[in-house]
């Protein structure tokens, strides 16, 4: 049976295993949460070493839940990692740029005169279901042995293969042109920066994330989840482990 998210008693727990949900901040990467919390667990709770993975990278310009596993609760991640995605947020229609989001500059502006509201519902419905997709060259999928994101800053050109993944639901929330806000529950391997160029392909314009927000994560809802400055707070409340913990 699996711990309760953002449950814990003891330093101990941490060892033998939790699963946290936590807020990730705008512009850190998911590595930089990982790091962050591994550093208070070890400098609060008096640990030399501890495991802390994360199920499902988060890009640095997206916000929301990032799962946490710890210690030997890592050995589970993998699970976490082929559940289903939901995520809200805001498309910018009549502009792209490299990156598909913030991260890079815009490079070309497009007419939205012609664009309906049918024509915005009728694009989401095409891209629904089981589709294919081809991954932002600034990501983390590995060309070559290298990865994506690091060939295009360096100017490389690369060629990533298109891959299927499926839309569970795909929702217009706000139509206020240029932004159009959306709910999106996808499965695992899902680029929401890819839907946001190939929607502005289909309303013969352009498009970019201009927000991304993670709600949910399988199960795992993100109003259960707290933020680092919380978590943080919550640790500190817990006894350190004795000194002969240490070197286990």
């Amino acid at each position: 049976m699996l711990p309760k998210p953002n449950t814990f008693r003891t330093a101990e727990d941490f060892r033998t295993g939790c699963i946290l949900l936590i807020d990730k901040p705008l512009d850190w990467t998911s590595f930089d949460v990982v790091n962050k919390v591994r550093y208070i667990i070890r400098k609060d709770l008096g640990f030399k070493k501890i495991k802390v993975g994360h199920a499902g990278t988060l890009d640095p310009k997206a916000t929301g839940l990032l799962v946490l596993c710890t210690g030997k609760m890592t050995k589970q991640i993998q699970f976490f990692t082929n559940d289903a995605k939901t995520y809200t947020g805001t498309f910018f229609i009549g502009a792209t740029r490299p990156s598909f989001d913030l991260e890079t500059e815009i490079d070309q502006h497009y007419p939205i005169e012609h664009i309906t509201e049918d024509l915005l519902r009728e694009a989401a419905q095409k891209m629904s279901g089981k589709i294919l997709q081809t991954p932002p060259v600034f990501s983390a999928k590995k060309v070559d042995g290298l990865r994506a994101y690091k060939a295009a800053r360096a100017g490389k050109d690369i060629e990533l293969k298109p891959v299927e993944v499926e839309i569970f639901e795909f929702e217009l929330t706000r139509i206020a042109l240029p932004e159009v806000d959306f709910r999106i529950k996808c499965s695992k391997g899902t680029y929401i920066r890819s839907m946001a160029f190939d929607f502005g392909a289909l309303l013969n314009s352009g498009a970019y994330l201009q927000a991304l927000r993670r709600t949910e994560s399988g199960d795992f809802k993100m109003e259960d989840g707290c933020s680092i400055e919380t978590l943080k707070s919550q640790i500190s409340k817990l006894e350190p482990l004795p000194e002969e913990g240490l070197a286990k």
